[in-house]
């Protein structure tokens, strides 16, 4: 009973951000201009991570600053944060910082959707397929302090036993604060 009301808040939050993303489909297409890299048929086919080890990813504890962003191809504040980490991923280049999108798309768009958009946006590279359905209630007690899969874009980073949680979307001074806050 529990799994059940945790996945109908989830697809409900999911949903509320859809709603947004339709309103705003036009000005993010009049806006967007970060993608620079042609979408390419010989790209590698994007990585699905378990539950498992999306919780290892998150809770690495090294000289690392991880950044972890989840999102969605049809969530528009997610889709108007991507520039954000982009510009992040060139600066940092070659530093201890490793930026991973997580994508919460459902399955049905894993081979389609999903590749067109992040070789569109640039960002293949850095992108692991989640099935988030099967992210219930201990899945986020055990990985976070306040996010309960209620809505997104949610960035998680951690440097160590430092750890940073923003719930929505992340503008560039934000992230760039919060980032250089780690690399201290």
């Amino acid at each position: 009973m529990k799994k059940i009301i945790l996945s109908t808040l989830v697809l409900f939050a999911l949903a509320s951000c859809k709603k947004e993303s339709q309103k705003n489909d036009e000005a993010v297409a009049a806006t967007d201009s970060i993608s620079t890299s042609e979408p390419s048929s010989a790209a590698a086919p994007l990585k699905m991570l378990t539950l498992d080890k999306v919780s290892e990813l998150l809770n690495k504890k090294n000289d690392t600053l991880y950044v972890t962003n989840f999102f969605a191809t049809w969530c528009g504040p997610c889709v108007r944060e991507i520039p954000h980490f982009k510009n992040k991923i060139e600066e940092l280049k070659g530093k201890p910082v490793k930026i991973t999108f997580v994508s919460l798309d459902q399955k049905e768009v894993w081979n389609t959707e999903v590749p067109r958009f992040v070789a569109e946006h640039g960002i293949q590279n850095h992108t692991v397929l989640v099935d988030g359905q099967l992210m219930d209630e201990y899945f986020f007690k055990n990985n976070f302090k306040q996010w309960t899969g209620n809505a997104i874009p949610f960035t998680f980073m951690r440097k160590g036993d430092e750890t940073d949680e923003t719930l929505g979307m992340i503008t560039e001074e934000q992230l760039n604060e919060k980032i250089n806050s780690f690399l201290k």
